[in-house]
Order: structure tokens, then sequence, then C-alpha cells
């Protein structure tokens, strides 16, 4: 089925977000494991794995409308220097996202691509769930200490 163009592009946008956002929760998954912050990790890398999903879907979805998907685009990666720094630089990427979806699904919408946008709908779901996940870290982190937190994520 030949897609929209700009459907298309939006959803080679959101590719490259979502291969970015792998590539920075691998980084800091692992960064968590070196520390022995086990449970953190392996919770960073599920998140990781889920944004690989995502890409997988708009690889697919970018086929299905006869295009091409643009894999080698990646934006800036944010690693962080310790486990607070992780958490903020991971909400900054997710407040991003959430916005971007929003705004392709009004572009599927507008555009009449309602498949499309069904498939970015529950997207937006994964994303908002992460950032909930992400922001109760901090919230955890603010009232019981980093420290405190941290002797949490030793698993």
């Amino acid at each position: 089925m030949k897609g929209n163009p700009k459907v298309i592009d939006v959803l080679n946008f959101l590719l490259a977000d979502e291969l970015t956002a792998i590539s920075q929760y691998m980084v800091h998954s692992e960064m968590c494991a070196n520390w022995g912050y086990k449970e953190l990790a392996e919770a960073i890398e599920k998140r990781a794995i889920e944004e690989m999903k995502h890409a997988e879907k708009h690889i697919e979805r970018i086929l299905f409308l006869e295009g091409r998907p643009i894999v080698s685009n990646l934006n800036r990666i944010n690693i962080g220097a310790d486990v607070l720094a992780i958490h903020k630089n991971d909400q900054m990427a997710e407040d991003g996202a959430i916005k971007e979806y929003n705004k392709a699904i009004k572009l599927c919408a507008d555009e009449g691509d309602n498949g499309t946008r069904e498939i970015l709908e529950d997207i937006l779901g994964d994303e908002e769930e992460h950032i909930d996940w992400i922001e109760a870290q901090l919230d955890q982190i603010a009232q019981m200490t980093l420290q405190n937190y941290l002797v949490e994520q030793l698993g």
C-alpha cells in the first residue's frame, strides 16, 4: 500500500528516536550492572528491549507503506555519569518521545492514516508507562535519599 510521504517521514523520525533510546538505555543498563545495581540494570534493559520492539513496529509499518526505513540516523545520546543523571537523562528522552508521538498521532489523524495512528497510540501508551516508572524512581530518591535507593537496587 502506497503510504503518505508525510507519515513515512514521521515514522522515520520516530524510528531514529527509538534507535537512539535503545543505545542510551543499553549503555545505562550496562553501567548499572557494572556498578552492581542488578535490579536497576534489569529494569533499564527491559525498557531498551521494549524500545527495540517499537523500532521493529516502525520498520514494519514503513515497509508496509512502501517506504524505506532509515536506520542510520540517531539523535544525541545523553549518557548519565551516575544513577541520578541516568534517570534524569532517560526522563528527558521519554518526555521528548511522548511529545513527538502526540504530534505524529495528530498528523496521522489529519492525513487519514488510522492504521498508523493506532500503532502510534499503542506505542505512546508504552512511553507513558516508561515515564511513569522513571518518575517513580526519582520520587523514591527524593523521599528515601539516593544512598537508600541504591541499596534497594543491589538485588
